[in-house]
């Protein structure tokens, strides 16, 4: 699953993104910019600042989050999409039931769940 690790993509994504805030994590959507490459997987950042916790909780947030993208981002999203999930301090406690859930009613709150047409 390739990610986004340089500060540019994080910031483009803040500021021209389309974000939906959910009880456990914030998603931000935007299109990939136009000189990179559709490869065949979406990219995906993960982000947990200090008021998740101290770096053992801000860990284990971005490792859920590194899960719950693996298992729904990348069947669920678009290939031409840049996708950011930003952990808040109550993912600690939430089922990972509950935050696949979750992240399935946030893509579909942006219309960004591929639908079975576009399965190829």
């Amino acid at each position: 699953m390739p990610r986004l690790k340089k500060r540019q993509d994080f910031i483009r994504l803040s500021k021209f993104g389309r974000k939906v805030g959910m009880r456990h994590f914030v998603l931000q959507v935007a299109p990939r910019p136009s000189g990179d490459a559709v490869n065949s997987e979406p990219r995906i950042g993960l982000t947990a600042s200090r008021r998740v916790g101290g770096a053992v909780q801000r860990n284990r947030a971005r490792r859920r989050l590194c899960s719950l993208a693996e298992q729904v981002i990348n069947l669920n999203a678009r290939p031409d999409q840049d996708y950011v999930l930003i952990a808040r301090s109550e993912i600690l406690s939430a089922s990972f039931g509950q935050l696949k859930l979750e992240l399935e009613r946030a893509l579909d709150k942006l219309n960004l769940r591929r639908r079975a047409s576009d399965n190829r």
